[in-house]
């Protein structure tokens, strides 16, 4: 036989419950022998309690949802039943509106809305709900029969979540279904105690319903009908990308329910489990789904594990002091005085030098908690032995559940690697010696990035996803980045796993985010048509609440206000990738407190192109420092303007002629000043110096400012008119470092922990001698590279090199979060 359980939802509206009807008849066609467990319609327990609180509180609006209530039951009569067969259903709802009537008439007398009131009073949504689906069933020629359960389960008393007398229930149960023909439809939920008073069982009662009477009858199969596709790898409403679990045993099923999938009643496992009987967690609304199944052995599967789940609230308490260590029994009276209490430990755990014990309890249950152990503990507390009870709210436990953990070494390991790389702190850890399941006890705010981190990496094998929140899309920079992305976006993801997410903009106008991504063929329109007001401590606002896993803030402005927020930024372990170099030319200070963040929270600070573009400058001298070599001198041409001026100041060219070429071509700042101070070159070197160690900030540079003293200070178009008065002053250099069969180069040098930046003269010998057009050329000199320096040449600007340095630095963090 079969045992079919319909939630709220499945008989939430008239269409749901033809749906569900539908799935009825077809079951009965393939089994006459079909038992039907029905849910209240969906909302109606909660009105009833309503209706009950509002009558305690002596509030008469306790009426009007009585006739909302009433109204909702006689539509449905209508709607489900021919009007012939109406008379014994409009019945039976009007007998039980009365006596709900009468129910909460006696509370707004009384006053008070005691458990057993309350029982009472919530039952009739059951009542109601499966007298009037029966009547719909057997008004299409079935053999329907509404049967109240709470005449067949007995429980204790109490109310509102009963505990089930099996031996009673089960003879109840059993004696009633010798005589039986047809299609029963059981009220779920309720029951009754020894002197007949109505009981709950607790909310998600009605599936345990469908247990109790599954198991009671040997049923071949209890089906769930709800309105997922059976139980996901994880909660749909945090993980977009949860999916199906085939299926599951037993134990698993009980360890997801426990710790929150609230597709399973955690009861309801319980009587199946004892019996063998298979369930089935199906959607009422895609019935042809073949959902979850549930039994003893479950079938093998890819992963280690099989779900995540999560209990969302929690408290966190520790029990500690010396006066645990080796004293027996301190444990048990612990656990006694919660016991006392009736306070529920959803979570423990022991450290192995017994100086602590740290469990888990449900908000509610704080301040029992604190009070069993201050009654408990008194003397001990008094002579300091045992510390009062610490209490950490805000928490949630995560839970990673699978039973072939225990055959595959790492797992641990990746569970904790994915929290650590997304700077997720844990609390507390247990995991039992069968290995069924990982817990951690976690920062609540950090929930949903904890479950879509570990979903990725233990379900999402085809790619792993890095999410972009841009500063700068409409700059020469950023627009180029969001078309290098767009163009190997299909290449990244088909051959290297990798889906890169555009999640939010932001330029000086406009900001939009999007959870799913933006649309990288569609991004300026978006931008345009669906941005809010650009602000940018409102864009970080929304970053640090989006809280996603692998985020990555991408700098391509040259603003210093946005680096102001790059502290925030990393403590939020959100890496951050830059071209833009003021935040590492800000104090020294300023630039060890973003690495010690980063350090700390793991969230990547990377700024490869600061200093030569697209060329693996930082990379490299990080790699030399981090292997041991030892950095005696670094030479370098930093800019490609000054690059191109001097390569080109040859011959019988003149230095105010071949600024204005460079200007021309738009190698220059539109003040060429900007470039010829220095300044930038001095920014580079200064963040160079850093990288080797040395404690210094941009005033202890020695820069050569190449613009003659008496035109720093004009206007644009007057310095641009006298450029040329400076050309004889640069013509002799020119001629002097001919005459030596040198070169002039603008060039920094940074050795014996100083740091200048001036025109220098280099002859044939030197790797600079050869350099041409606008490249850079970075020469180390260390003690591995002494006598033939590391050189590092190419262009080191332009908008394509850039972009493609902050692309790749992209993908590098998307590597490490991945692996």
């Amino acid at each position: 036989m079969k045992v079919l359980k319909f939630g709220g939802t499945s008989v939430g509206s008239t269409e749901n419950i033809l749906k569900t009807i539908a799935i009825i008849v077809a079951s009965y066609h393939e089994d006459a022998r079909t038992l039907v467990v029905c849910s209240a319609f969906s909302g109606i327990t909660d009105q009833l309690i309503k209706a009950g609180t509002l009558a305690a509180a002596k509030d008469e609006q306790y009426l009007l949802e009585i006739e909302k209530i009433k109204a909702r039951h006689l539509t449905a009569i209508d709607e489900l039943i021919p009007e012939k067969d109406r008379v014994a259903p409009k019945k039976e709802v009007e007998e039980a509106l009365n006596i709900i009537e009468d129910i909460t008439k006696g509370i707004f007398l009384l006053n008070e809305f005691p458990e057993r009131t309350q029982a009472q009073l919530v039952s009739f949504g059951e009542r109601m709900s499966n007298f009037i689906i029966a009547t719909a069933i057997k008004s299409r020629k079935l053999p329907a029969q509404y049967v109240n359960a709470s005449q067949l389960v007995k429980t204790n008393s109490h109310y509102l979540s009963g505990k089930v007398d099996f031996k009673t229930t089960n003879k109840n149960i059993r004696d009633f279904y010798q005589t039986f023909k047809g299609i029963a439809i059981v009220t779920g939920f309720i029951g009754s105690d020894d002197k007949g008073n109505v009981t709950t069982l607790g909310r998600g009662g009605s599936d345990y319903t469908a247990a109790i009477f599954g198991a009671a009858l040997k049923a071949d199969v209890i089906e769930i009908w709800t309105d997922v596709n059976g139980v996901l790898t994880a909660d749909p409403r945090r993980v977009e990308q949860a999916s199906t679990i085939p299926t599951l045993s037993y134990r698993e099923a009980m360890e997801l329910s426990h710790f929150g999938a609230k597709v399973i009643y955690p009861p309801t496992i319980q009587p199946a489990f004892i019996e063998r009987i298979p369930l089935k967690i199906k959607n009422t609304f895609q019935p042809e789904n073949p959902g979850t199944l549930i039994i003893e052995k479950a079938e093998k599967s890819d992963s280690p594990i099989k779900g995540i789940s999560s209990i969302s609230e929690v408290a966190l308490l520790r029990f500690e002091g010396s006066g645990l260590i080796g004293v027996v029994g301190m444990a048990s009276r612990l656990f006694g005085a919660m016991a006392r209490k009736g306070v529920n430990l959803i979570f423990l755990t022991q450290g192995s030098s017994e100086h602590s014990i740290c469990f888990g309890v449900m908000p509610n249950d704080v301040k029992h908690a604190v009070d069993a152990v201050e009654e408990e503990f008194e003397l001990e507390i008094n002579l300091k032995y045992i510390q009062p009870l610490i209490v950490e709210l805000e928490k949630t436990i995560i839970a990673v559940i699978g039973e072939n953990m225990a055959k595959v070494p790492g797992v641990s390991a990746k569970v904790f690697k994915a929290l650590g790389k997304n700077g997720i702190n844990v609390s507390a850890i247990a995991q039992g010696s069968s290995e069924l399941n990982i817990t951690a006890v976690i920062d609540k705010v950090n929930e949903a990035k904890a479950l879509n981190a570990l979903h990725e990496i233990f379900f999402e094998n085809d790619y792993h996803s890095i999410n972009l929140f841009l500063v700068g899309p409409t700059g020469l920079i950023g627009s180029t980045l969001i078309k290098q992305i767009k163009n190997q976006q299909d290449y990244l993801k088909n051959e290297k796993s990798i889906q890169i997410n555009l999640t939010g903009i932001i330029n000086s106008r406009k900001m939009v985010m999007n959870s799913n991504g933006i649309d990288l063929n569609h991004w300026e329109e978006e931008l345009n048509e669906k941005g809010s007001h650009a602000s940018l401590p409102q864009f970080i606002d929304d970053i640090a609440e989006m809280n996603f896993a692998n985020s990555v803030f991408i700098d391509c402005s040259a603003s210093k206000a946005v680096t102001e927020y790059y502290e925030r930024i990393l403590r939020k372990s959100v890496s951050i990738v830059t071209p833009n170099k003021i935040a590492n030319t800000l104090s020294q200070d300023k630039y060890l407190k973003l690495r010690e963040i980063s350090k700390k929270t793991n969230a990547k600070f990377l700024y490869e192109t600061n200093v030569g573009a697209g060329l693996p400058v930082i990379n490299t001298l990080t790699s030399l420092l981090q292997s041991g070599d030892k950095i005696l001198k670094i030479e370098a041409v930093l800019s490609g303007t000054l690059s191109f001026i001097f390569n080109n100041f040859k011959g019988d060219s003149k230095f105010s002629e071949v600024v204005l070429q460079a200007k021309e071509k738009g190698y220059t700042e539109p003040d060429p000043r900007d470039d010829l101070s220095g300044l930038d070159v001095a920014r580079k070197a200064l963040i160079l110096s850093r990288e080797i160690g040395l404690s210094m900030n941009l005033e202890d540079i020695q820069v050569e400012n190449l613009v003659s003293e008496h035109l720093q200070s004009v206007d644009v178009k007057t310095y641009l008119e006298r450029l040329h008065e400076g050309d004889g002053n640069y013509e002799a250099l020119k001629q002097n470092a001919v005459k030596e069969n040198k070169v002039l180069r603008y060039m920094a040098v940074i050795e014996d922990g100083k740091v200048e930046i001036a025109l220098k003269s280099v002859d044939s010998n030197h790797p600079f001698y050869n350099l041409s057009g606008s490249d850079n050329m970075i020469v180390f000199t260390t003690e591995r590279y002494k006598n033939n320096p590391l050189v590092i040449k190419g262009p080191g600007a332009g908008a394509e090199v850039t972009a493609a340095g902050v692309f790749a630095e992209i993908i590098s963090i998307g590597n490490y979060m991945a692996n």
